[in-house]
């Protein structure tokens, strides 16, 4: 018969070797969860790269519209003033160019030939090419 000494020390070693066993799958899946949370960073700093690759590309573009946006209104600007001044001293336009805004606000070929010094013609003409451009 096996002694009680014996028999005690069988279950610590097959205790022991239990303990053993867990501890080495416990590494094991640790060691594999360490390789998946690397992996999973990697791929999350790979992104990270792509995704501020893209923001600075948009603002790159966004810089460059601005800076077209900027001139196109200085463009704008210079053809306005250039406008003005080509109307300033082209005194048989001004009268129609009144004409013009005056129809605009609603006023009559009556009311364009006592305020514009117009023909009734010319005055009926300036109505009908301002009708026209309306949608």
């Amino acid at each position: 018969m096996i002694d009680a000494g014996a028999l005690l020390m069988l279950f610590v070693g097959l205790g022991l070797g239990a303990l053993v066993a867990a501890l080495v799958a416990l590494y094991l899946a640790n060691r594999r969860v360490a390789r998946q949370l690397q992996a999973l960073e990697d791929r999350h700093s790979q992104r990270l790269q792509q995704l501020k690759s893209e923001v600075n590309t948009f603002q790159q573009g966004s810089i460059r519209m601005g800076e077209d946006l900027i001139a196109l209104r200085e463009q704008f600007k210079r053809m306005e003033d250039k406008q003005q001044r080509i109307e300033q001293h082209d005194p048989q336009s001004l009268p129609y160019n009144q004409a013009a805004r005056l129809v605009g606000l609603g006023a009559s070929v009556e009311d364009l030939t006592q305020s514009c010094g117009l023909s009734k013609a010319e005055a009926e003409l300036v109505a009908k090419l301002h009708a026209a451009r309306k949608p």
